[in-house]
């Protein structure tokens, strides 16, 4: 991100020009949000408290320059990206966005990157109804920190540890994509060349994800549990099952896989679809009798839905080293993979391996 070496254009300027909606050329949208009493220009953001039956969510995300994304990431994709994964976090949950707050370090002021991060900022904020109530600016190594918050109905989160034996596993849309088009990008895999139209595809799996937060609020009393998938299926997946101290099976060949993705080997539609991260999409559990209770939401939200699996009896040890020995894989042939490659699969990304 190249500095405009502009002068005289602090702080203040920067929130102003770039982050105070009725600063933007489009006033025709309302960014009130009926919780938000106050929001940016004064020390703190008001929010009115939940209703008496209702409870707050709030999750944070911070992506790191280099480490989250790479440095000549579009700015506009880069905004809705920010957004985008917190708001997947509070679809797990089953929660109804309502506000966030944005903290962020820049190198410098670089007027056209900032205009384009607020646009994708702000288009993603109006689409899902959340607004901008506050955060701060610094100058330092380009770091985008985000915390959002929503309402659920007590007693209606889908909570990691809420899985149940005999439940069944589901996926939402696509894996695999993300994971698709970063070895791609990073040249791991040179002699694929997916034509332009299916590269824009795959790409903007990475850079644009969509949030499943009308499906989190449909599965309220319908799902046991949910984890959305950031680090991977298996690995996101593993959270659940610890949490719930339960084990799974997982048909590996029925996790689904977009028409490009579906093209490769065998060996690379597993790494991307069962390890690869970024997918944002949603892994949930319920109960069998519900089955076509979720179809029935798949069909309305016109959102792929897929069985991939089932819980199964709690394992004998519980400590957090046996996550190998919570998962059976098993392929379309019915045989179980053996350990070594299970393990291969269940590693997924870690935000401290520097490997």
């Amino acid at each position: 991100m190249a500095s405009d070496k502009s002068q005289q254009f602090g702080e203040f300027d920067l929130i102003n020009k770039y982050f105070l909606r009725n600063s933007l050329s489009n006033p025709s949208i309302d960014h009130h949000h009926e919780q938000v009493l106050l929001g940016i220009g004064d020390d703190c953001a008001l929010l009115a408290p939940p209703p008496s039956d209702h409870m707050l969510a709030v999750t944070s995300d911070m992506l790191v320059e280099n480490r989250h994304f790479f440095s000549d990431a579009d700015p506009k994709l880069l905004g809705h990206k920010s957004l985008a994964v917190n708001l997947s976090d509070l679809a797990a949950m089953g929660a109804k966005p309502t506000a966030f707050t944005l903290s962020i370090a820049l190198p410098h002021i670089n007027h056209a990157w900032l205009s384009a991060f607020s646009e994708g900022l702000h288009a993603i904020s109006d689409q899902f109804h959340c607004p901008l109530i506050g955060g701060d600016t610094t100058s330092g190594p380009l770091t985008i920190a985000i915390t959002a918050m929503g309402y659920l109905p007590k007693k209606s989160a889908l909570k990691r540890s809420g899985a149940k034996v005999g439940d069944d596993i589901w996926v939402s849309g696509e894996v695999g994509d993300a994971r698709y088009a970063l070895g791609i990008r990073r040249g791991e895999w040179p002699s694929i060349r997916p034509d332009a139209s299916s590269w824009t595809k795959i790409a903007l799996r990475m850079d644009a994800p969509q949030p499943r937060v009308d499906l989190g609020i449909a599965l309220r009393d319908v799902a046991h549990s949910a984890v959305d998938i950031s680090d991977g299926l298996l690995g996101d997946l593993q959270h659940i099952l610890k949490a719930s101290q339960c084990q799974a099976a997982i048909q590996i060949d029925q996790v689904p896989v977009s028409t490009q993705l579906q093209l490769e080997s065998q060996a690379m539609r597993r790494i991307c679809s069962l390890r690869g991260g970024d997918d944002y999409e949603l892994c949930f559990t319920a109960p069998r009798q519900n089955a076509a209770q979720i179809e029935a939401i798949g069909r309305n939200l016109n959102l792929r839905l897929t069985k991939i699996g089932n819980i199964t009896e709690a394992p004998i040890s519980s400590s957090s080293n046996d996550a190998i020995h919570r998962m059976e894989l098993i392929d379309q042939q019915g045989e179980r993979l053996p350990l070594q490659e299970v393990q291969m699969y269940l590693k997924s990304f870690d935000h401290f391996d520097v490997a």
